[in-house]
């Protein structure tokens, strides 16, 4: 038995068990894969304990991904980028660390939502950790320009001077957004979680794909969207799948199809 699983806290509410089992059935891979509540201070501890009872890899969640970072002995390019980590792999004893988090997206953006990303303009709301894990990925597919926009001016001009080496990028207040329209809006903050929605120009979202990293419920940014004329708008369930698709490539070398495990998500959320 092939054994993986996800360590976080919380960790009640992931649905990695059930879509890596879907991933499983596919290619007819056995595999265990379990939901482990580590305590916030002992990552490495409950890490540790999980390899040596045989794990070959796990994927990680909030609140431990700069953790993982420092726990792996070798880091992907994505991974280094994104200063976190969100999936180990386990090969002859070496820690290898990956972030698929921006992978993810891009995928679900391109090949579900049938949206190119090369020269396009892209407003990416926020700056902490989820904005970090995406840029990379996203300026890899040469957009135009990535326009950053966080509360704290300060915080989204040094990530934009950060990302520069990977394309244009720039950085400013959310205070500075001009209603103007652009190809694509992404909400990287966490005001969805506490359901409150970050203060946009209106003219931003005309005929624009507005996306939500966050899932599971319509939140104030979606709504937003819908109201200010969006061609598409779209939560960050596909992403979650897609991101669990690079996942499970990088422990299998295989590469699943997240169409059907999209849909049967969506079906149990309706």
């Amino acid at each position: 038995m092939n054994k993986f699983s996800v360590i976080g806290n919380p960790i009640n509410h992931s649905l990695s068990p059930m879509i890596h089992q879907e991933f499983a059935k596919e290619f007819g891979i056995d595999l265990s894969y379990e939901k482990i509540l580590s305590p916030v201070d002992a990552f490495n501890l409950t890490a540790e304990k999980f390899i040596s009872s045989g794990g070959l890899g796990f994927n990680i969640t909030l609140p431990f991904k700069i953790n993982a970072y420092s726990f792996s002995e070798n880091l992907t390019e994505n991974a280094k980028a994104a200063g976190a980590v969100n999936t180990i792999n386990i090969d002859n004893n070496i820690i290898y660390g990956e972030n698929t988090d921006g992978a993810g997206l891009v995928n679900d953006l391109e090949n579900n939502l049938e949206q190119k990303i090369k020269d396009k303009v892209i407003l990416v709301i926020g700056a902490g950790g989820a904005t970090q894990g995406i840029l990379k990925p996203i300026l890899d597919k040469n957009p135009e320009k990535i326009l950053l926009a966080n509360r704290t001016k300060e915080k989204s001009l040094r990530l934009a001077t950060n990302f520069s080496k990977y394309g244009k990028v720039c950085g400013f207040g959310l205070d500075q957004i001009k209603a103007k329209p652009v190809d694509i809006v992404i909400n990287a903050t966490s005001a969805s979680i506490a359901g409150k929605m970050p203060e946009l120009a209106n003219g931003v979202a005309e005929g624009a794909i507005c996306y939500d990293l966050m899932y599971g419920i319509e939140t104030p940014f979606m709504k937003w969207a819908h109201k200010n004329s969006a061609l598409k708008v779209s939560d960050g369930l596909g992403m979650l799948v897609e991101q669990a698709a690079s996942s499970f490539a990088f422990w299998h070398g295989k590469k699943p199809q997240t169409q059907p495990v999209i849909n049967l998500l969506r079906e149990k959320g309706d």
